[in-house]
Formats: C-alpha cells, sequence, structure tokens
C-alpha cells in the first residue's frame, strides 16, 4: 500500500475525510453522517451513456455508483442510494476486476459517483487496477463537498473532477443540504482540483482526459445562486472552465413538501441563468432542454 492510501486511511480514525469533520473512527466501525464504516458499498456497475458527451461518449462511461454521501440533500434523485443505503458490501479487489472489465467493454472512463466518503478504498481499488491493466482515465463524480488534504493525498488516483457546485449561500446549503460552511469549502476544492488538472482537454475522439468539468444544477427560486457561482469560477477559476448547466431539476426525496422546491423550474428561470454564464464570461459547457 502506497503512502497516500496510508495517509487516507488515517484520516478515517478520527474521521475527517469531508469537511464534516465527523471525528468518529470508522476503522472500528463506527460511522458519521455517511452512515457507513470502512467498507465499501456499491449500488451498481454498468455503463452508463446519459452523462456529458465528452464522458459518455458512444462507448458509455464506467460507472460505479457508491452507496451512502456526506450531504443529505432534500432534493436528491438517487436518495435510495446516497440516504438510504441500498447497495452491497464489496471488496476492493473485487471492485478492481470490475473496474477492469468496464475498459475491456469499452468504457471511456471509469466514473466514480459520490466517493468522497470512501476515498481511502476507492484509491485502494484504483491502485490495484492499474496493476491489472486500467489505463482509462478515473473521474471523481462528486457533490463537491471535500476537503483540501484529501484532495491532495488523491491527485494521482483520480484524471478528471467532475464536483458539483451547488450553492453560493450557507444558508440554503444547510437549510437543503444539511451541511455547514459549503460555499467556502466548495470553492477552496474547486481551486484544489483545478490546480491539479486544470482546464478539461480531449483525446481525438473528444473523450474526457484530464481537468475539471463543474455541474450546476439549477434550482427553483434561484436558490442555486447561479449568478454568484459563474462569476466565482470566471474569476477565480478560468473563463474557460467547461460547465455543465442542468436544467433537469424535479421534486424527489422529501422536495415535494417543501413549497419553494416542489416544482420545476420554469423556461424563464433558465434563460435568466444562462445570461448570467455568458455575461460572467464563460463560454464552454453543456446546456439542457427544458
Amino acid at each position: 500500500m502506497n503512502t497516500e492510501i496510508k495517509k487516507l486511511y488515517q484520516l478515517m480514525q478520527h474521521c475527517k475525510l469531508c469537511p464534516r469533520k465527523c471525528g468518529v473512527n470508522r476503522l472500528k466501525g463506527q460511522t458519521g453522517a455517511c452512515k457507513i464504516t470502512n467498507q465499501l458499498k456499491v449500488s451498481s456497475i454498468n455503463l452508463h451513456y446519459g452523462e456529458e458527451p465528452p464522458v459518455s461518449g458512444k462507448e458509455g462511461s464506467g460507472t460505479i455508483f457508491f452507496t451512502n454521501c456526506n450531504l443529505s440533500c432534500v432534493f436528491c434523485q438517487n436518495y435510495p442510494i446516497s440516504q438510504l443505503g441500498n447497495g452491497n458490501i464489496i471488496t476492493t479487489e473485487k471492485l478492481a476486476d470490475q473496474m477492469v472489465k468496464l475498459q475491456q467493454k469499452g468504457a471511456n472512463n471509469i466514473n466514480l459517483v459520490t466517493p468522497t466518503h470512501v476515498y481511502p478504498m476507492v484509491a485502494e481499488t484504483i491502485f490495484i487496477a492499474k496493476q491489472k491493466g486500467l489505463t482509462i482515465p478515473v473521474l471523481s463524480n462528486c457533490g463537491g463537498y471535500e476537503s483540501v488534504e484529501v484532495l491532495e493525498l488523491m491527485e494521482n488516483f483520480i484524471d478528471i473532477y467532475m464536483p458539483d457546485m451547488k450553492y453560493s449561500s450557507n444558508e440554503n446549503a444547510k437549510k437543503y443540504s444539511g451541511i455547514d460552511n459549503y460555499v467556502q469549502n466548495n470553492r477552496l476544492a474547486i481551486k484544489e482540483m483545478f490546480r491539479q488538472k486544470g482546464t478539461l482537454s480531449f483525446n481525438e475522439k473528444q473523450m474526457a482526459q484530464k481537468g475539471i468539468l463543474i455541474r450546476h444544477l439549477v434550482l427553483p427560486n434561484d436558490i442555486s445562486g447561479s449568478k454568484e457561482t459563474f462569476e466565482f469560477v470566471a474569476n477565480e477559476i478560468s473563463k474557460d472552465t467547461y460547465m455543465s448547466v442542468m436544467a433537469q431539476y424535479h421534486t424527489a426525496n422529501k422536495s415535494d413538501n417543501i413549497p419553494e422546491l416542489n416544482r420545476k423550474i420554469t423556461q424563464t428561470e433558465y434563460d435568466k441563468v444562462l445570461d448570467c454564464f455568458y455575461d460572467a464570461g464563460l463560454h464552454n459547457g453543456w446546456l439542457q432542454e427544458i
């Protein structure tokens, strides 16, 4: 086991893998907000064709959905996995074999969905998989509530970061995702990801190979604070940053009982968000139809 993996596991003794810093000893079976110890639990492993074009492509993205999450979003569309714990325990050795199988099936990448709370085991899995012949890019598809210290340890294991930028308001992050100081931690994480990998780069097939691709889900009533997020990215990361501005919000989990979230966004709302995107000077990325 290499040095980075050892250090990642040590962070689980008084867990501070994410900014929650629950402090529990996950190596001894204790659980914090993410409700999992040092075991890997996975809900699905398959080729996924619905990601952004340079992620899925025609061949698909080798997607691994990890069970549980360090966030508690009231509108989470995958809440049976992220909050109810649906999934099966798997060893790092067996998951490494699955990564290689996805590569053999033609996957453009290994797409790790919600890996933040299991980064030590994920890093170990990637280490084993590379010894078994894994060569395609590894992508961290995360909620953006990350620890810079942990990201530094993950630098040699991740090729592409695909983080969310969910909010530009800590009050909204606390109210709708149950987390403190989201904005500061999210923005520091985005800066670290960009430092490591830079602007998204592509191969001859226009598949992403390295870099950062930021996702921003537009929420009703400007709860996501899009304008401030775009201005941060443009001014403090790069105007060339690739962003996915998503219009796919729909009620899920608990959000149908929350008045300000119990509807889809309108075309007018989305159009205003896109105006903010271009006004900030951003120009790379993907938009959606409502």
